[in-house]
């Protein structure tokens, strides 16, 4: 029986390129997003191997009744990627939208929660699978603006180890990858379909693509069963960490 891989968030980017690679290599897909019509053109790609499963992961009654139920061979999970997920603007705290704030809340952790809770009991009953986060550098380096996304990328980081913790003495992996600057419709979303002001984020870099992390996600889903990747941080190099910033003339 082939493998099965649930993606949240399989409409585009991470998710998107997962879909796609797992699919490649004879693995089952599921995968949510709230776009069905882009869920369809998946389905119609990749045929009969995925299953687009419509759904908004901020919705916990609709996200545990459709996950904790899937059909047939899909029924058992044997990897989930948490992918869904949004930053929303980028202005400082005080200014900011807390629309915007609900909504990263809602999705990049909560929804995380929610997808989790509902195959995370069928993996331990097996004995087997796989949970892969998918965090952000944001959650290990803060930034001006970034405010309740960076804390919730951080919150996925915490989550991910007490995971580890919670699962000791089980045969079940859990994983959080963190990209840094990576080019997909992230900067998009983050200003509210601002195409050029999100192109320009991106301006004299070769950051990372979809595909990088769709083939990390890979890797650390087939390291050898008594291997656990805690955690994997990636940047383009030309990116690096930074130091605590100063305002000088204060």
């Amino acid at each position: 029986m082939p493998k099965h891989i649930l993606i949240t968030g399989a409409t585009s980017g991470f998710g998107l390129a997962t879909a796609r690679l797992f699919a490649s290599e004879g693995w089952l897909v599921s995968g949510t997003g709230r776009r069905a019509d882009r869920l369809e053109a998946l389905r119609e790609e990749l045929g009969e191997a995925f299953l687009p499963l419509p759904l908004d992961m901020r919705d916990k009654d609709a996200v545990m009744e459709k996950l904790g139920n899937l059909p047939g061979e899909r029924h058992d999970v044997d990897v989930l990627l948490n992918n869904a997920g949004a930053a929303l603007g980028l202005e400082p705290a005080q200014e900011c939208s807390l629309d915007d704030w609900d909504t990263m809340v809602d999705t990049n952790i909560k929804g995380l929660l929610y997808a989790t809770r509902a195959v995370l009991p069928g993996m331990v009953k097996r004995n087997c699978g796989h949970i892969v986060m998918l965090g952000s550098i944001a959650g290990n380096y803060p930034y001006a603006g970034g405010n309740v996304y960076c804390g919730s990328k951080a919150f996925v980081k915490q989550f991910s180890l007490s995971l580890r913790a919670d699962l000791l003495g089980t045969k079940v992996h859990v994983t959080n990858i963190e990209p840094g600057l990576a080019e997909s419709e992230f900067s998009i979303v983050r200003f509210h379909g601002d195409t050029e002001r999100a192109a320009s984020v991106y301006e004299g870099t070769s950051p990372i693509t979809p595909e990088d992390i769709a083939e990390t996600v890979f890797w650390v889903t087939h390291r050898p069963a008594h291997i656990n990747i805690n955690r994997v941080e990636v940047m383009p190099i030309c990116q690096c960490p930074s130091g605590p910033l100063v305002k000088k003339g204060m």
